[in-house]
């Protein structure tokens, strides 16, 4: 059985997907919701196989709440729009489809039949789907480094990085500001946001989180460890080429001789 959660802030549209999605006798639709906090919430309450997302809606877009997931509850997404112009960044963030609305039915069952491949891992439907979207990814990577050189020398860079992360506890699910916190550190198979005097935790892997975050404000210090380059108050040397960060708070953390180059490298581009 196939769990779908439909997220549009139009009634009608979620009423049409409901409609197509209750005759698939494989489908269970366990969420309904009209916003995006809405959506990162059902997502992390049931763990769907699949969502069908619109882009814009209200407190946070469809790329927004795909960035505020941990990577180990990302769904397989279809992104349902009225515009076209987001296809290729749907394409980077590896969603599974894209239907521009309004669709037709033979599109909605073209795009099951792509999902009950990628679901079931069927070996040539989705070595095929990945193949595509990772040659318009690298394409549009291509473009977004061109772009993204020319805008750095005006002062203009944007480049999409993790603003926000969902962490849920306690039966509710809340944001943390990427900007708050102090330094990420590795436990197992999650990691803890410190920010302040509190810790969050959400389950994924440092090196995946390292991946979403932006380079000039975060900098990995050693295997277990990234620190927000604005908390740091001083760096001491210590033994064997190691040193140790000391953060506005006063947290000592320990530098590692081989990331000491790229912390040094952030902290002359920062400062």
């Amino acid at each position: 059985m196939i769990s779908v959660v439909i997220a549009d802030d139009e009634s009608v549209a979620r009423s049409r997907l409901r409609r197509l999605l209750s005759r698939e006798a494989d489908v269970k639709i366990v969420g309904e919701c009209a916003n995006g906090q809405e959506t990162v919430e059902a997502i992390l309450d049931h763990s769907p196989h699949l969502v069908f997302l619109d882009i814009q809606m209200p407190s946070m877009t469809g790329f927004q709440v795909i960035e505020s997931l941990p990577a180990a509850s990302l769904p397989a997404f279809v992104f349902v729009t009225a515009f076209s112009n987001y296809a290729i960044d749907a394409f980077r963030v590896e969603a599974l489809d894209y239907l521009l609305k309004p669709f037709s039915t033979d599109r909605f069952l073209a795009t099951m039949t792509r999902a009950r491949q990628l679901l079931a891992g069927a070996p040539n439907g989705q070595r095929q789907l990945l193949s595509a979207i990772r040659e318009l990814s690298d394409t549009q990577d291509a473009m977004r480094a061109a772009v993204s050189t020319r805008d750095v020398e005006t002062g203009g860079a944007h480049l999409r990085y993790l603003e926000r992360v969902a962490v849920k506890a306690n039966g509710r699910v809340y944001f943390v500001r990427v900007a708050d916190v102090d330094y990420v550190e590795a436990s197992a198979n999650y990691v803890k946001l410190h920010t302040g005097g509190e810790v969050h935790m959400i389950r994924q892997k440092l090196g995946e989180l390292a991946a979403r975050l932006d380079p000039s404000r975060f900098v990995r210090i050693h295997r277990a460890t990234i620190v927000n380059l604005d908390r740091i108050k001083e760096i001491q040397p210590w033994f064997s080429g190691d040193a140790i960060v000391i953060l506005q708070t006063g947290k000592k953390l320990r530098l590692s001789r081989v990331f000491r180059s790229g912390l040094e490298l952030g902290t002359r581009t920062r400062f």
